[in-house]
C-alpha cells in the first residue's frame, strides 16, 4: 500500500507539472490542490456471498459491521501516517475562480465484520443444505473484513463557493465545496476460514459512487482545513476469500456507507 501511496503521489506531481508546461500553448488547469486527512465510517448491513473452491457456497444475511479507526496511531506510530483511516486528494481546478474542479480521491477505510453476532446462513457448507442462524465467529466459522483497506479510489467533480471572506475581503475565509464521482475497489481483504486466515492480495474487485458536502477553512492563502461529510454505495464484485490452503475463494456483497472526513490541504496556483 505505500508504494501505491507513494505512485499516486508521484502521478499527482507529474500532472501538475504536465498542466504547467501546456500553458504556454493551452490552459487545461489554473492551479491544483493536494490534501492529507483521516476519516471515520458507519456502514449498513450487507449480504456476503462466499463461493468457495471446495464448493462450499453460502450467504450470510444481513451482516453488521463497523470500521476500524486506530487513530491511536498517530501519537504511538507517529512516522507511519497511514496506520489509521486515511484520505487523500490530488485536485486540479478548471477555471480561475478555482470554483470547479476534477478531484482523484482514494479513500483509505476499514470494514470489519462483527464477531459474536448472530447471522442468517442459507446455501450449502460442506455439501449439506443449510438454512439457519449461526454466530460468526474465527475459530468455528468464519470472519471476514477489508482493513488493509476497503480502499475505494475514484474520480470526483467538485464544485466550490465562497461563503466567508476575511475582514480586509481580500481573500475567501470559508468555502463551501461538494462533490460527486465514481470509482473502482482496489481491497485487502481478511478472511478467516474456520481458523485458517489468509490476508489476501490488494486487486480490483468492485466499485463504488459518492456524494459529498463541507466546508473549506482557510488558515491562509493557500492552507486549509476541509471537514465533509460523505455518502454513498460500494459493491464488491469478487473481493478474494481465500486461505492459505484453499485458493479460488471468492466473496461478493454490497453496502451503503456514511463517512466523515478531515482533512488538511494545499492550493497551487498555475503561472
Amino acid at each position: 500500500m505505500k508504494k501505491f501511496i507513494v505512485t499516486l503521489l508521484a502521478l499527482g506531481c507529474i500532472a501538475g507539472g504536465f498542466a504547467q508546461k501546456k500553458q504556454s500553448k493551452k490552459k487545461l488547469f489554473s492551479g491544483m490542490y493536494i490534501q492529507w486527512g483521516y476519516n471515520a465510517e458507519t456502514y449498513t448491513k450487507s449480504n456476503i456471498h462466499i463461493k468457495m473452491s471446495n464448493g462450499n457456497n453460502f450467504i450470510v444475511h444481513n451482516v453488521i459491521a463497523h470500521d476500524k479507526g486506530d487513530f491511536d496511531a498517530i501519537y504511538k506510530e507517529p512516522a507511519d501516517i497511514s496506520i489509521p483511516q486515511y484520505n487523500y486528494r490530488f485536485g486540479f481546478y478548471l477555471n480561475k475562480a478555482h470554483s470547479k474542479a476534477l478531484e482523484l480521491n482514494f479513500d483509505h477505510a476499514k470494514y470489519v465484520v462483527t464477531d459474536g453476532q448472530k447471522a442468517h446462513v442459507t446455501g450449502t457448507i460442506d455439501g449439506v443444505t443449510v438454512n439457519a442462524d449461526s454466530i460468526l465467529n474465527p475459530i468455528n466459522f468464519l470472519h471476514f473484513e477489508h482493513t488493509d483497506g476497503a480502499n475505494w479510489l475514484h474520480f470526483n467533480y467538485v464544485q466550490q463557493n465562497n461563503l466567508v471572506y476575511t475582514s480586509s475581503k481580500s481573500r475567501p475565509l470559508i468555502t463551501g465545496v461538494w462533490k460527486v464521482g465514481a470509482g473502482i475497489n482496489i481491497p485487502r481483504t481478511d478472511f478467516t476460514w474456520r481458523g485458517d486466515r489468509y490476508n489476501n492480495d490488494f486487486h480490483i474487485a468492485g466499485y463504488n459512487i459518492s456524494v459529498e458536502a463541507g466546508a473549506r477553512l482557510f488558515m491562509t492563502k493557500k492552507f486549509f482545513f476541509e471537514f465533509t461529510g460523505k455518502t454513498g454505495f460500494v459493491k464488491y464484485i469478487n473481493a478474494l476469500a481465500c486461505t492459505q490452503h484453499i485458493k479460488g475463494n471468492r466473496a461478493t456483497h454490497s453496502f451503503g456507507f456514511l463517512e466523515a472526513i478531515a482533512t488538511l490541504g494545499y492550493d497551487i496556483k498555475f503561472k
